[in-house]
Protein backbone atom coordinates (compact mmCIF):
# COMPACT_ATOMS: atom_id res chain seq x y z
CA UNK A 1 0.00 0.00 0.00
CA UNK A 2 3.13 2.14 0.23
CA UNK A 3 2.40 3.58 -3.41
CA UNK A 4 -0.97 5.52 -2.00
CA UNK A 5 -1.54 8.88 -1.07
CA UNK A 6 -5.22 8.35 0.51
CA UNK A 7 -3.36 6.09 3.13
CA UNK A 8 -6.42 4.78 5.38
CA UNK A 9 -7.25 1.99 3.38
CA UNK A 10 -8.23 -1.45 4.45
CA UNK A 11 -6.96 -4.81 3.45
CA UNK A 12 -5.16 -6.36 0.52
CA UNK A 13 -6.24 -4.29 -3.10
CA UNK A 14 -7.91 -7.05 -5.85
CA UNK A 15 -5.05 -7.43 -8.33
CA UNK A 16 -5.55 -5.30 -11.49
CA UNK A 17 -3.02 -6.54 -13.11
CA UNK A 18 -4.68 -9.79 -13.81
CA UNK A 19 -7.00 -9.19 -16.41
CA UNK A 20 -9.88 -11.44 -14.86
CA UNK A 21 -10.61 -8.82 -12.23
CA UNK A 22 -12.27 -6.36 -15.22
CA UNK A 23 -15.30 -7.07 -16.32
CA UNK A 24 -14.27 -5.21 -19.84
CA UNK A 25 -11.15 -3.95 -21.37
CA UNK A 26 -11.49 -2.69 -25.09
CA UNK A 27 -9.49 -4.96 -27.34
CA UNK A 28 -7.94 -1.94 -28.87
CA UNK A 29 -8.16 1.81 -27.82
CA UNK A 30 -9.31 3.28 -31.28
CA UNK A 31 -11.72 5.59 -29.80
CA UNK A 32 -10.30 9.44 -28.56
CA UNK A 33 -11.84 9.47 -24.87
CA UNK A 34 -12.32 6.08 -22.67
CA UNK A 35 -14.69 5.74 -19.76
CA UNK A 36 -14.41 4.22 -16.28
CA UNK A 37 -17.27 2.53 -15.32
CA UNK A 38 -18.09 1.46 -11.36
CA UNK A 39 -21.19 -1.08 -11.51
CA UNK A 40 -24.12 -0.94 -8.68
CA UNK A 41 -25.42 -2.88 -6.74
CA UNK A 42 -25.93 -6.18 -8.43
CA UNK A 43 -25.50 -8.56 -5.02
CA UNK A 44 -28.78 -8.81 -3.18
CA UNK A 45 -28.31 -12.09 -0.66
CA UNK A 46 -30.35 -12.17 2.11
CA UNK A 47 -29.04 -15.31 3.71
CA UNK A 48 -27.77 -15.48 6.92
CA UNK A 49 -24.66 -16.75 5.66
CA UNK A 50 -23.78 -14.53 2.91
CA UNK A 51 -21.34 -12.19 2.56
CA UNK A 52 -21.59 -8.53 3.68
CA UNK A 53 -18.72 -7.26 1.82
CA UNK A 54 -18.79 -9.82 -1.16
CA UNK A 55 -14.98 -10.87 -2.88
CA UNK A 56 -14.91 -10.93 -6.63
CA UNK A 57 -14.78 -14.45 -6.86
CA UNK A 58 -17.87 -14.74 -6.24
CA UNK A 59 -19.79 -16.91 -9.07
CA UNK A 60 -23.24 -15.14 -7.95
CA UNK A 61 -21.34 -12.30 -8.30
CA UNK A 62 -19.48 -12.12 -11.32
CA UNK A 63 -22.99 -13.00 -13.13
CA UNK A 64 -24.70 -10.35 -11.63
CA UNK A 65 -22.30 -8.00 -12.82
CA UNK A 66 -21.96 -9.59 -16.29
CA UNK A 67 -25.59 -9.59 -17.06
CA UNK A 68 -25.57 -5.66 -16.29
CA UNK A 69 -22.94 -5.01 -18.57
CA UNK A 70 -25.62 -4.61 -21.35
CA UNK A 71 -27.47 -1.89 -19.32
CA UNK A 72 -26.01 1.09 -18.15
CA UNK A 73 -22.34 0.74 -19.24
CA UNK A 74 -23.69 0.57 -23.36
CA UNK A 75 -24.55 4.24 -22.69
CA UNK A 76 -20.62 4.05 -22.95
CA UNK A 77 -19.54 1.25 -24.73
CA UNK A 78 -18.98 2.26 -28.03
CA UNK A 79 -18.83 6.02 -27.81
CA UNK A 80 -15.43 5.40 -25.27
CA UNK A 81 -13.08 3.25 -24.65
CA UNK A 82 -14.40 1.38 -21.76
CA UNK A 83 -12.67 -0.06 -18.68
CA UNK A 84 -15.10 -1.60 -16.11
CA UNK A 85 -13.53 -3.65 -13.02
CA UNK A 86 -14.77 -5.73 -10.89
CA UNK A 87 -14.86 -4.72 -7.07
CA UNK A 88 -15.65 -5.97 -4.27
CA UNK A 89 -19.39 -4.32 -2.97
CA UNK A 90 -22.06 -4.65 0.11
CA UNK A 91 -24.42 -6.85 0.21
CA UNK A 92 -27.38 -4.68 0.01
CA UNK A 93 -29.36 -7.06 2.11
CA UNK A 94 -26.63 -7.32 4.75
CA UNK A 95 -26.69 -2.54 5.46
CA UNK A 96 -29.79 -2.13 4.55
CA UNK A 97 -30.22 -1.00 7.94
CA UNK A 98 -27.89 2.00 7.35
CA UNK A 99 -28.63 5.52 6.86
CA UNK A 100 -27.55 7.52 3.72
CA UNK A 101 -24.21 8.45 5.99
CA UNK A 102 -23.63 5.49 7.92
CA UNK A 103 -23.90 3.62 4.51
CA UNK A 104 -21.14 5.90 3.14
CA UNK A 105 -19.29 5.20 5.95
CA UNK A 106 -19.29 1.59 5.84
CA UNK A 107 -17.95 1.77 2.25
CA UNK A 108 -14.48 2.95 3.24
CA UNK A 109 -13.52 -0.63 4.17
CA UNK A 110 -12.44 -2.97 1.05
CA UNK A 111 -14.75 -1.45 -1.58
CA UNK A 112 -12.57 1.87 -1.21
CA UNK A 113 -9.68 0.00 -1.25
CA UNK A 114 -10.71 -1.75 -4.56
CA UNK A 115 -11.76 1.22 -6.31
CA UNK A 116 -8.71 3.42 -5.37
CA UNK A 117 -6.30 0.27 -6.44
CA UNK A 118 -8.03 -0.22 -10.08
CA UNK A 119 -8.16 3.58 -10.37
CA UNK A 120 -4.41 3.15 -9.83
CA UNK A 121 -3.55 0.08 -12.36
CA UNK A 122 -6.27 2.26 -15.08
CA UNK A 123 -3.99 5.30 -14.93
CA UNK A 124 -0.76 3.92 -14.65
CA UNK A 125 -1.47 1.18 -17.36
CA UNK A 126 -4.25 2.03 -19.70
CA UNK A 127 -5.25 5.31 -20.04
CA UNK A 128 -1.68 6.51 -21.99
CA UNK A 129 -2.59 10.16 -21.15
CA UNK A 130 -5.94 10.22 -22.87
CA UNK A 131 -9.32 12.59 -21.92
CA UNK A 132 -11.76 9.93 -19.99
CA UNK A 133 -14.74 9.71 -18.09
CA UNK A 134 -16.11 8.29 -14.73
CA UNK A 135 -19.47 6.65 -14.72
CA UNK A 136 -21.55 4.42 -12.38
CA UNK A 137 -24.60 3.89 -11.09
CA UNK A 138 -26.02 3.40 -7.50
CA UNK A 139 -23.27 2.29 -5.46
CA UNK A 140 -20.74 2.38 -8.29
CA UNK A 141 -21.56 6.08 -7.96
CA UNK A 142 -21.32 6.19 -4.36
CA UNK A 143 -17.59 4.55 -4.65
CA UNK A 144 -17.17 7.26 -7.80
CA UNK A 145 -18.20 10.10 -4.92
CA UNK A 146 -15.85 8.96 -2.42
CA UNK A 147 -12.97 8.67 -5.35
CA UNK A 148 -13.78 12.44 -6.38
CA UNK A 149 -13.56 13.71 -3.09
CA UNK A 150 -10.79 11.65 -1.86
CA UNK A 151 -8.51 9.96 -4.77
CA UNK A 152 -9.23 13.07 -7.28
CA UNK A 153 -8.40 15.42 -4.40
CA UNK A 154 -4.89 13.75 -3.96
CA UNK A 155 -4.47 13.48 -8.34
CA UNK A 156 -5.54 16.89 -9.34
CA UNK A 157 -3.62 16.24 -12.55
CA UNK A 158 -5.78 13.50 -13.59
CA UNK A 159 -8.88 16.10 -13.02
CA UNK A 160 -7.40 18.45 -15.65
CA UNK A 161 -8.43 15.27 -18.25
CA UNK A 162 -11.76 14.82 -16.89
CA UNK A 163 -14.16 15.13 -19.90
CA UNK A 164 -16.51 14.55 -17.04
CA UNK A 165 -18.36 12.71 -14.20
CA UNK A 166 -21.94 10.73 -14.77
CA UNK A 167 -22.46 9.66 -11.28
CA UNK A 168 -25.60 8.50 -12.15
CA UNK A 169 -28.13 7.33 -8.93
CA UNK A 170 -26.41 8.51 -5.73
CA UNK A 171 -26.22 12.44 -4.25
CA UNK A 172 -23.61 14.72 -5.38
CA UNK A 173 -24.00 17.40 -2.56
CA UNK A 174 -22.72 21.20 -2.09
CA UNK A 175 -20.38 19.22 0.96
CA UNK A 176 -18.60 17.12 -1.78
CA UNK A 177 -17.74 20.37 -3.97
CA UNK A 178 -16.18 22.37 -0.43
CA UNK A 179 -14.16 18.51 0.54
CA UNK A 180 -12.51 18.82 -3.33
CA UNK A 181 -12.26 22.56 -4.59
CA UNK A 182 -11.34 20.90 -7.90
CA UNK A 183 -14.62 19.51 -8.12
CA UNK A 184 -17.54 21.25 -10.54
CA UNK A 185 -20.96 20.75 -10.98
CA UNK A 186 -22.43 21.08 -14.27
CA UNK A 187 -24.33 24.43 -15.02
CA UNK A 188 -25.49 22.84 -18.69
CA UNK A 189 -25.07 20.87 -21.74
CA UNK A 190 -21.50 21.35 -22.83
CA UNK A 191 -19.26 22.55 -20.13
CA UNK A 192 -16.70 19.78 -19.14
CA UNK A 193 -14.28 18.63 -16.02
CA UNK A 194 -17.41 18.47 -14.20
CA UNK A 195 -20.13 15.96 -12.27
CA UNK A 196 -23.05 15.60 -13.74
CA UNK A 197 -25.66 13.68 -11.63
CA UNK A 198 -29.34 13.46 -10.96
CA UNK A 199 -31.70 11.09 -8.83
CA UNK A 200 -35.37 10.50 -10.27
CA UNK A 201 -37.87 10.45 -8.08
CA UNK A 202 -41.79 10.82 -8.33
CA UNK A 203 -43.56 13.81 -6.66
CA UNK A 204 -44.95 11.26 -4.12
CA UNK A 205 -41.54 10.65 -2.59
CA UNK A 206 -40.76 14.59 -1.74
CA UNK A 207 -41.10 13.99 1.81
CA UNK A 208 -40.10 10.31 2.10
CA UNK A 209 -36.34 8.93 3.01
CA UNK A 210 -34.23 7.74 -0.10
CA UNK A 211 -31.19 6.11 -0.04
CA UNK A 212 -29.54 7.92 -2.51
CA UNK A 213 -30.85 11.52 -1.39
CA UNK A 214 -28.83 13.47 0.68
CA UNK A 215 -28.78 17.06 2.32
CA UNK A 216 -27.79 19.43 0.22
CA UNK A 217 -28.09 17.13 -2.53
CA UNK A 218 -27.44 18.70 -6.54
CA UNK A 219 -29.22 17.60 -9.83
CA UNK A 220 -29.42 18.76 -13.40
CA UNK A 221 -32.28 18.26 -15.71
CA UNK A 222 -31.47 15.51 -18.33
CA UNK A 223 -33.70 16.29 -20.80
CA UNK A 224 -32.74 20.22 -21.05
CA UNK A 225 -29.64 20.27 -19.29
CA UNK A 226 -30.93 23.50 -16.87
CA UNK A 227 -30.37 23.88 -13.14
CA UNK A 228 -33.65 25.33 -12.14
CA UNK A 229 -37.06 24.32 -12.57
CA UNK A 230 -37.86 24.62 -16.20
CA UNK A 231 -40.23 21.65 -16.78
CA UNK A 232 -39.15 19.57 -19.84
CA UNK A 233 -42.10 17.27 -20.76
CA UNK A 234 -42.01 13.99 -22.29
CA UNK A 235 -42.48 15.42 -25.75
CA UNK A 236 -38.69 16.68 -25.09
CA UNK A 237 -37.36 13.41 -24.19
CA UNK A 238 -35.30 11.99 -26.98
CA UNK A 239 -35.88 7.84 -25.97
CA UNK A 240 -35.92 5.79 -23.50
CA UNK A 241 -34.62 2.14 -23.28
CA UNK A 242 -36.96 1.12 -20.56
CA UNK A 243 -37.23 -2.35 -20.32
CA UNK A 244 -40.74 -3.76 -21.83
CA UNK A 245 -42.79 -5.97 -20.36
CA UNK A 246 -44.40 -8.85 -22.38
CA UNK A 247 -46.32 -11.85 -21.63
CA UNK A 248 -45.31 -11.92 -18.16
CA UNK A 249 -41.39 -11.57 -18.73
CA UNK A 250 -39.11 -8.82 -19.42
CA UNK A 251 -38.05 -9.06 -23.11
CA UNK A 252 -34.27 -9.32 -23.11
CA UNK A 253 -32.62 -5.69 -24.11
CA UNK A 254 -31.67 -6.91 -27.33
CA UNK A 255 -34.96 -6.99 -28.75
CA UNK A 256 -35.79 -3.78 -26.80
CA UNK A 257 -36.20 -0.55 -29.13
CA UNK A 258 -35.62 2.80 -28.84
CA UNK A 259 -38.86 4.77 -28.87
CA UNK A 260 -40.01 8.80 -28.63
CA UNK A 261 -39.51 9.35 -24.43
CA UNK A 262 -42.03 8.56 -22.05
CA UNK A 263 -40.47 10.21 -19.21
CA UNK A 264 -40.94 13.99 -18.60
CA UNK A 265 -38.12 16.39 -16.27
CA UNK A 266 -38.34 18.73 -13.38
CA UNK A 267 -36.04 19.60 -11.00
CA UNK A 268 -37.14 19.96 -7.82
CA UNK A 269 -34.10 22.20 -6.20
CA UNK A 270 -34.44 21.85 -2.56
CA UNK A 271 -34.30 18.39 -2.66
CA UNK A 272 -32.00 18.49 -5.45
CA UNK A 273 -33.78 15.53 -7.63
CA UNK A 274 -35.58 15.49 -10.97
CA UNK A 275 -38.83 14.70 -10.03
CA UNK A 276 -40.93 12.51 -13.26
CA UNK A 277 -44.92 12.50 -13.76
CA UNK A 278 -45.24 9.77 -16.10
CA UNK A 279 -44.05 6.52 -14.70
CA UNK A 280 -45.54 5.97 -11.72
CA UNK A 281 -45.62 2.32 -13.26
CA UNK A 282 -41.95 1.77 -12.71
CA UNK A 283 -41.67 2.67 -9.62
CA UNK A 284 -39.08 0.59 -7.12
CA UNK A 285 -40.47 -2.10 -5.10
CA UNK A 286 -37.41 -4.01 -4.43
CA UNK A 287 -37.92 -7.03 -2.27
CA UNK A 288 -36.20 -7.59 1.11
CA UNK A 289 -35.28 -3.66 1.58
CA UNK A 290 -38.69 -2.12 0.82
CA UNK A 291 -37.54 1.28 3.07
CA UNK A 292 -34.46 2.36 1.23
CA UNK A 293 -35.66 4.32 -1.25
CA UNK A 294 -39.30 5.31 -0.83
CA UNK A 295 -42.78 4.37 -2.31
CA UNK A 296 -41.83 6.69 -5.32
CA UNK A 297 -38.43 6.38 -6.62
CA UNK A 298 -37.63 5.75 -10.26
CA UNK A 299 -34.00 4.86 -9.19
CA UNK A 300 -33.81 1.93 -11.18
CA UNK A 301 -34.36 3.87 -14.75
CA UNK A 302 -32.09 6.65 -13.47
CA UNK A 303 -30.76 5.61 -17.11
CA UNK A 304 -32.87 4.35 -19.34
CA UNK A 305 -35.57 6.59 -18.98
CA UNK A 306 -33.59 9.16 -20.22
CA UNK A 307 -30.88 7.27 -22.42
CA UNK A 308 -30.69 8.76 -25.61
CA UNK A 309 -30.99 12.41 -23.73
CA UNK A 310 -27.92 10.86 -21.84
CA UNK A 311 -26.02 9.07 -25.13
CA UNK A 312 -26.40 12.81 -26.71
CA UNK A 313 -25.02 14.40 -23.82
CA UNK A 314 -22.04 11.98 -24.05
CA UNK A 315 -21.37 12.79 -27.33
CA UNK A 316 -22.01 16.80 -26.92
CA UNK A 317 -19.42 16.67 -23.86
CA UNK A 318 -16.37 14.79 -26.03
CA UNK A 319 -16.93 16.91 -28.62
CA UNK A 320 -16.68 20.27 -26.38
CA UNK A 321 -13.89 18.62 -24.63
CA UNK A 322 -12.02 17.94 -27.81
CA UNK A 323 -12.49 21.66 -29.72
CA UNK A 324 -11.10 23.53 -26.47
CA UNK A 325 -7.90 21.54 -26.44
Amino acid sequence: MAGYKVTDLKGVPTDYSDKNNWVHIPENNDKEVDTFFVYPTVYMNPAPDAPVIVPVEDEMLRAAVQGHFNEAPQAFADLTNLYEPYYRQSNLCAVAGLNQYDFMEYQKQEQRTDIYAALDYYFEHYNEGRPFMLAGHSQGSMMLKLALREYFKEHTDYLERMVAAYIIGYAITTDDLETNPALKFAEGADDTGVIVSWNTEGPENMHENNITVMKNSISINPLNWKRDETYAPASENQGDRLPVFKENEFLPSEFQTHRPGLADAKLDVERGVVVCTTLSDRYVKPIGVENLFGPASLHLVDYTAYWDSLRENVKTRIKAYLNRK
